[in-house]
């Protein structure tokens, strides 16, 4: 056994994803509100996976997605997992596998995927004003009037708060994350979508939008 593996007791393993077409079965133990040392079967095999974590509320239940996001014509395995959420808030993380023959047969390899904070930080620049909200992505500018809003002063955050909202889906065969857009505590006025593309063996940035809220 690797240093990374962990085994888990067979009385206290919980199915929490199933995929038929996928094949994969996700097991877990739960532990203080979340799906601890996660065990994946697929390909009539085990994998671990000790350092994953999933809350136990099934509204937020681990999904299994399977969709040719690499544009191989094989189905790539997607794994959405969420660490944490409340009010106004969501955080996941994705994990993506590829299919791929070596000397030993057909692998599922994990493949990175760039982090959407970093995108963002990296490419979008905001500012935020008692009289608007400004979002920059490269030569495009979003300007959006919050008067109508009416929000007290005192709730209207320094600047756009980007990310207490983060989720991944898979939208025209292309992995996207969805990224919030916040300027009160209780206030969202868009989101930024990450469309990423496979290029030089991981996950990046392909394009990135901010959609506002209608």
């Amino acid at each position: 056994m690797s240093s990374n593996q962990v085994l888990i007791n067979a009385e206290s393993k919980t199915i929490v994803a199933k995929s038929e077409e996928a094949k994969v079965v996700l097991y877990a133990v739960k532990s203080d509100g979340m799906y601890r040392n996660f065990e994946m079967k697929i390909n009539k095999g085990m994998r671990f996976f000790p350092f994953w974590l999933n809350v136990t509320n099934p509204t937020y239940a681990p999904e299994i997605l399977y969709k040719d996001i690499n544009r191989d014509g094989i189905k790539d395995l997607i794994i959405v997992l969420t660490r944490g959420y409340g009010t106004g808030a969501r955080d996941s993380e994705v994990h993506v596998f590829h299919k791929i023959r070596t000397n030993i047969g057909e692998v599922d390899k994990e493949n990175l995927v760039d982090n959407p904070t970093a995108i963002i930080l990296k490419n979008v620049k905001t500012s935020l004003s008692k009289h608007q909200a400004i979002v920059r992505i490269g030569n495009r500018k979003t300007i959006i009037n919050i008067d109508s809003l009416h929000i007290p002063q005192e709730h209207l955050f320094s600047d756009i708060a980007l990310g207490n909202i983060k989720h991944y889906d898979v939208i025209n065969d292309h992995l996207v994350a969805s990224v919030s857009a916040q300027i009160s505590p209780t206030t969202f006025i868009g989101m930024l979508e990450i469309t990423y593309e496979f290029k030089d063996k991981m996950y990046q940035a392909k394009k990135i939008e901010f959609k506002r809220v209608k």
